[in-house]
């Protein structure tokens, strides 16, 4: 039983050091950063979506930004589709599973706005619906995927896609990755550390 969770443990070693050597990755990690800086200070938001792990990811990262990440500072606007029941099951019973993200994207979002969508597999049809409602309101969009991106890797307007096959360890990475997006967000934007 060690042996497979030091096993685990080591597969999810490897595709973080997977990440770490890819410069093309960590390039497109730093321009996304750099693009979320770039929209906060228009004062814009993120808005995040994605599916069971992914959904909890999404609310994961939005909660880092509204509440606090490093330091105390005034919170960032940023908003899950995620957790509003009424809006999933009405929109889901109304006019099916697939277009519970693009319809709240349609009522919430701004041009401005960054749109994250998060995926393992890179090909969830709500997530891509929603990459399309967002390009028609001028809403900049995100992939977080895995494997070999998906669909979403080809209509989003960044991808970063985590260089895994496995569920598990693309999960994994994609919170390291959000992390490192809400901290150089949080000191780019508040530099002199309000309120730390």
């Amino acid at each position: 039983m060690k042996n497979y969770i030091k096993d685990q443990v080591k597969q999810s070693y490897e595709t973080k050091i997977a990440i770490y050597n890819n410069d093309a990755l960590l390039d497109k990690i730093e321009e996304v950063a750099r693009k979320c800086v770039e929209l906060y200070r228009g004062s814009n938001k993120t808005i995040l979506a994605g599916n069971g792990g992914s959904a909890a990811d999404a609310q994961h990262i939005a909660a880092e930004l509204v509440g606090r990440y490093g330091f105390d500072r005034p919170s960032i606007p940023s908003l899950a589709l995620t957790t509003d029941t009424s809006n999933l099951t009405a929109i889901g019973n109304d006019y099916g599973y697939d277009k519970v993200f693009s319809r709240q994207l349609e009522g919430m979002g701004q041009k401005g706005d960054i749109f994250i969508g998060i995926s393992t597999s890179g090909n969830s049809l709500n997530i891509i619906n929603a990459f399309l409602s967002a390009k028609d309101k001028g809403i900049t969009t995100v992939a977080l995927t895995g494997r070999d991106g998906g669909e979403m890797a080809k209509l989003a307007d960044y991808a970063i896609v985590v260089p895994s096959n496995a569920t598990p360890r693309i999960q994994e990475a994609h919170i390291l990755i959000g992390h490192i997006l809400c901290d150089i967000i949080e000191k780019e934007i508040f530099a002199d550390g309000v309120g730390n």
